[in-house]
């Protein structure tokens, strides 16, 4: 205020402070620094190199205060809004930029942050409010210390798919031409496997399985290099298709994946997180039931 007012008088005035106070206040910053933050002129108090600094930095410094109090407050900011999202890391690519994808349409500009990782090490991180919500294909384990709850966002059937020439192959006579196809599968413990097992066990079919996943993206990258046929959410193949050239097979009638976003609070406040759940069950998987579900120890 002395800075932008040009002297301690019109500086304590608008603050409504005694002149002393604020002469106290500055020497005791310039004793903190070992550098003068003000000289002398007959224009009145001006900054010096130092004090030019330091002012830049209380401009920022104030003004991060005054957005952190708008987002608290769920104001209108100047700075974009942050959302911290945590994506299982074989949660389907595409799905997950689909559910993703409204927070780039909100009025209010948004920075995204994505960190993927195992649904375990992400809930941890949760925990300690490092992320806004977790994105994963089952719902966080009722054995976890922390209370997380569990919104469903909706739930997709699952079909195969393969680069051209094999899926053309493995088309005819489906699903018993699945049996000894060579195929690549998320790794076990996963929520698709297990699905996918059960299917295979009751039509009594044996893949070849040529390799396993835990990462989507990569074994994407395989069935594109023609090492096999393998298994995506009905809800992803249109984008599969256009994208990366992938042709359908068949689908896998009784298998059924869900898509879960995972919070640490119950009522949820952050505009990002809200477009995201709001926009996943009104459109992308307007079929499916809705609820929220508390996970904690008993």
């Amino acid at each position: 205020m002395v800075a932008r007012e040009g002297g301690l008088r019109k500086a304590a005035e608008e603050l409504n402070v005694s002149q002393p106070t604020i002469s106290a206040q500055i020497a005791a910053l310039e004793g903190v620094l070992g550098e003068m933050l003000f000289h002398r002129s007959s224009r009145g108090l001006m900054l010096t190199e130092t004090g030019h600094l330091a002012f830049s930095y209380a401009e920022e410094i104030f003004a991060l205060g005054e957005d952190f109090m708008h987002s608290v407050k769920q104001r209108p900011t100047a700075r974009p809004l942050r959302v911290n999202i945590g994506i299982s890391n074989f949660l389907p690519k595409l799905v997950s930029h689909e559910i993703i994808k409204p927070v780039f349409s909100m009025s209010q500009p948004v920075q995204v942050v994505c960190l993927e990782n195992k649904t375990s090490d992400l809930l941890a991180q949760l925990g300690v409010y490092r992320l806004d919500i977790v994105l994963a294909d089952e719902p966080a384990p009722s054995s976890l210390a922390m209370k997380t709850f569990n919104h469903l966002l909706g739930e997709s059937g699952v079909t195969f798919c393969a680069e051209r020439k094999l899926a053309m192959k493995l088309r005819r006579q489906f699903p018993r031409s699945l049996h000894d196809a060579p195929m690549l599968l998320p790794t076990v413990g996963t929520a698709l496997r297990r699905t996918l097992e059960k299917w295979f066990h009751e039509l009594e079919i044996h893949p070849r399985v040529v390799a396993e996943y835990d990462d989507a993206a990569l074994m994407k990258v395989a069935a594109a290099d023609g090492l096999g046929c393998f298994p995506l959410p009905l809800v992803a193949v249109n984008e599969a298709a256009t994208r990366y050239g992938f042709h359908t097979i068949g689908q896998a009638k009784g298998c059924v994946v869900q898509f879960y976003a995972i919070s640490a609070e119950r009522k949820l406040t952050h505009p990002a997180v809200v477009a995201i759940i709001s926009n996943a069950r009104d459109h992308l998987f307007s079929k499916s039931p809705h609820r929220s579900q508390p996970r904690h120890r008993l």
